[in-house]
């Protein structure tokens, strides 16, 4: 009886410790978080400011409800609208460009500086060029990417804004923004896109 009342008395002081505890609020883990980093070279801490939807994705996440529908497809579509296609209407630029900004994970880094070209690193979430047997598996698999799909305008605009910036297509997803964010310029995207839509890329053999 003895052992059993000590049980009892354990499991009375858990269950008083979980009933005091405090979720800390959105405020109050934001400064945590920030007071973990410090800005150093060319990364700053405006770095860890959100924009609107990554902030609606986070409360999402935080606390597992899903975004509304209705206020989802809003979002994204609000996002299609500000994404700038090429004023000269051609998409596709070199494919053999194209490899390497995808290989290279070099940019935006406190190693870096303000003169380092940004690398997509492309290769960290996605298969692309068969050869290229080191690959994550984040994103799904673009091998054969445009051989499955088509070659078609519809294809390419769609190709064009997931790249610039994939919210639109799905508001919450971990893909860069990679033109809304300026992380890579208007004709690296056009080296990436033809890497995905070139028929002579190895993505396509």
């Amino acid at each position: 009886m003895k052992k059993q009342a000590l049980w009892t008395a354990l499991g009375l002081t858990v269950v008083a410790g979980c009933a005091t505890y405090v979720a800390p609020t959105k405020e109050e883990s934001t400064q945590a978080i920030k007071s973990s980093f410090n800005a150093r070279g060319i990364a700053k801490l405006d770095r860890l400011d959100q924009t609107e939807i990554q902030a609606i994705c986070s409360d999402a996440q935080r606390t597992g409800k899903e975004v509304p529908k209705a206020e989802r497809e809003a979002l994204e579509k609000k996002v299609l609208a500000t994404i700038r296609y090429p004023a000269d209407g051609k998409y596709l630029g070199d494919f053999k460009s194209g490899e390497r900004i995808a290989q290279s994970g070099v940019g935006m880094q406190w190693s870096d500086s303000d003169k380092t070209v940004n690398g997509g690193n492309c290769y960290a979430c996605h298969q692309l060029a068969p050869q290229e047997i080191s690959h994550g598996n984040i994103g799904p698999t673009l091998l054969g990417y445009g051989k499955k799909r088509g070659y078609g305008e519809p294809v390419v605009r769609y190709t064009w804004g997931k790249i610039w910036n994939t919210h639109a297509f799905n508001l919450c997803s971990q893909m860069p923004r990679y033109g809304d964010a300026g992380i890579l310029t208007e004709a690296q995207i056009k080296d990436v896109m033809a890497l995905l839509l070139d028929p002579n890329s190895p993505v396509n053999k």
